[in-house]
């Protein structure tokens, strides 16, 4: 089983107009509701990849009953902690430029955490855990090591999407893969990061703290995989970009649902490639008719 992690979901409320004016009164040519969180995109683009898993975190109030509700629709499996306060409400605004306005969440309360914790005891060498987004600072910071360390003890592999302090804490534990982008690949180093060259030197530097694989995204200069053995890089493919949230998400499942099925690292990244993609030039997270067009026009070589 593969199982996502998103401590601090969310309702994104998704909406669209031509032109954003602040100080007035705006109208909306569009507005959709989708289920957010970083995990919780990964859970519903490896569903559509026929890969079984499940979403963990925490839902409360009547925000988190829409959220579970929702998932219920698209039929994404789910074992989420209720918790007491509401789950937190997203604002996407697509105008001139996009916008996003994210809430802080809800508290989670002591007796929350602890059944959500529990949920790793029966984490087996056969299994996957997907760590996505960073801690809220309501939880403790330390929070994905706590939990790595209990699943390294039964076997399992994990995936990290966070960045700074929090992903190079993870590396020591030997992660599956991390997938920062470009510019948080540099943040990593304190410097900037430009050309190919250098983004395969920082990413080497991952490997060598401990990464098993490092995928760096790279909006529409498309990405590279940098393992111990490879590297791999490829172009994003043509296509028009309707919404980036979700897209580094859709990345990361496409490369973890290939690869729990084949093992294989470049057939791994170009899915991934073309998850990404795929959920870029849609509205909403990519389905499965759309992946399969992209997955088309995605070319992979060995640098």
């Amino acid at each position: 089983m593969i199982y996502t992690v998103t401590l601090n979901p969310s309702i994104d409320y998704v909406v669209s107009l031509n032109q954003m004016n602040i100080g007035l009164v705006n109208r909306l040519r569009d507005a959709n509701k989708f289920p957010g969180g970083k995990g919780i995109n990964v859970s519903r683009v490896l569903n559509q990849l026929n890969v079984n898993n499940t979403a963990l975190g925490f839902l409360g109030g009547f925000t988190g009953k829409f959220v579970a509700q929702s998932l219920d629709q698209l039929n994404v499996n789910s074992n989420f902690v209720e918790i007491s306060g509401d789950t937190r409400i997203n604002v996407k605004i697509h105008a001139q430029d996009e916008t996003e306005l994210n809430a802080k969440g809800p508290k989670i309360m002591e007796s929350e955490l602890q059944c959500f914790i529990d949920n790793f005891n029966s984490i087996t060498e056969k299994d996957i855990v997907i760590f996505s987004g960073s801690i809220p600072e309501n939880l403790p910071q330390n929070l994905y090591d706590t939990i790595i360390k209990k699943i390294k003890k039964n076997g399992a592999q994990f995936v990290v999407d966070t960045t700074g302090k929090g992903l190079m804490d993870t590396l020591p534990n030997k992660p599956l893969l991390i997938k920062p982008n470009n510019h948080e690949l540099g943040d990593l180093f304190d410097t900037k990061v430009e050309t190919d060259d250098e983004i395969e030197y920082y990413g080497k530097k991952l490997v060598e703290l401990g990464a098993q694989n490092v995928m760096i995204s790279m909006a529409a200069a498309g990405g590279m995989l940098v393992s111990k053995d490879h590297v791999y890089r490829s172009f994003a493919p043509k296509g028009k970009v309707l919404n980036s949230v979700g897209a580094g998400d859709s990345m990361l499942a496409g490369f973890v649902g290939e690869y729990v099925k084949t093992g294989e690292l470049e057939q791994a990244f170009k899915q991934g490639l073309a998850c990404g993609s795929a959920t870029a030039f849609s509205l909403d997270i990519a389905d499965k008719g759309k992946i399969r067009e992209v997955l088309s026009d995605i070319n992979v070589f060995e640098r």
